[in-house]
């Protein structure tokens, strides 16, 4: 799934964040605990430079606790980087990233000074609902839609720090296409930009290699079958998913499912654990070289003729 979707306001806050980010001290990224990699806008990474950083992975009462572990100490390894796992199930946690802003810039709270943090991340990740808990009040506006906050916003936390809101940005292309389908499968991206079958596919086959005791539970299948289309028709059926002719209406199921996944109802589910992603990174690398290559000598060929 090759995905490219950068409406105008996202770029205008991608504009705009460049011109004020020499004025922040502290950048807080919010991150789907499910999908960590791929819910990272990697434009952030060019942005910040060296200044200090939290990764906070929201949602961890859906994601898979023993690979959210494996993540946050994977951002740990980073150069000015902590990370925690948030849940909207525990606001009182939620306190740490005070706590960590504040042991992060010790100079700043003995010189009694604001502290200007900027929080980021890519749409549908609960950045908004955390912001609402850190102020103590609504703040920002919250739903199941993705890009809900449009414009920046500055918030004042009244424990000296003050908060830059940012809209929910994505990146101009995803390069990873299994980094597409997670963001689709878990919302972050419009279900106008996907084909739900096709999302479903993709969260098929890996839910039936990684987690098949869940769906032997959510849906009463067992043995499951082999294959992902084997399983959504098998699902389809049992369901009362059916079309003309007593076929099953795939995307019907399809949304089922994905629904099912997103609310939490098959379980706690990661998509994508550290060492998964650095071998796809090494593939996504390659086929970057090969494109290069394939160009250069394009511009080679075409050389010649003139």
């Amino acid at each position: 799934m090759s995905i490219q979707w950068f409406p105008g306001h996202m770029h205008k806050a991608r504009k705009q964040i460049k011109e004020v980010i020499s004025q922040v001290d502290l950048i807080i990224e919010v991150l789907d605990s499910r999908i960590p990699y791929s819910s990272e806008n990697p434009m952030i990474a060019q942005l910040r430079g060296d200044k200090p950083f939290i990764k906070v992975l929201t949602k961890s009462d859906l994601s898979d606790e023993t690979i959210t572990t494996q993540w946050l100490q994977y951002f740990e390894k980073q150069n000015g980087v902590k990370a925690l796992a948030l849940s909207s199930n525990h606001p009182e946690k939620t306190q740490k990233i005070i706590d960590l802003i504040l042991q992060m810039l010790p100079n700043k709270v003995d010189g009694h000074k604001t502290i200007n943090v900027m929080i980021m991340g890519i749409p549908n990740v609960g950045k908004s609902t955390l912001i609402n808990i850190l102020a103590g009040r609504t703040i920002a506006k919250t739903g199941n839609e993705p890009a809900v906050t449009k414009s920046q916003q500055r918030i004042n936390l009244r424990n000296g720090i003050m908060l830059w809101d940012t809209p929910g940005m994505l990146w101009p292309k995803v390069e990873n296409e299994n980094s597409g389908y997670r963001l689709a499968t878990t919302g972050a991206i419009r279900d106008t930009a996907m084909s739900y079958d096709d999302v479903a596919f993709f969260a098929a086959d890996f839910l039936l290699k990684n987690y098949p005791k869940q769906l032997i539970e959510r849906y009463s299948i067992n043995p499951l079958p082999k294959t992902e289309l084997e399983f959504l028709e098998a699902a389809g059926k049992l369901r009362g998913c059916l079309g003309a002719g007593g076929r099953v209406d795939l995307e019907k199921i399809s949304k089922i499912i994905i629904t099912e996944y997103r609310s939490g109802l098959l379980g706690k589910i990661s998509l994508e654990t550290p060492e998964v992603i650095e071998k796809e990174l090494v593939i996504v690398e390659q086929q970057m070289a090969d494109k290069e290559a394939k160009k250069a000598l394009r511009k080679a060929q075409f050389k010649k003729r003139r």
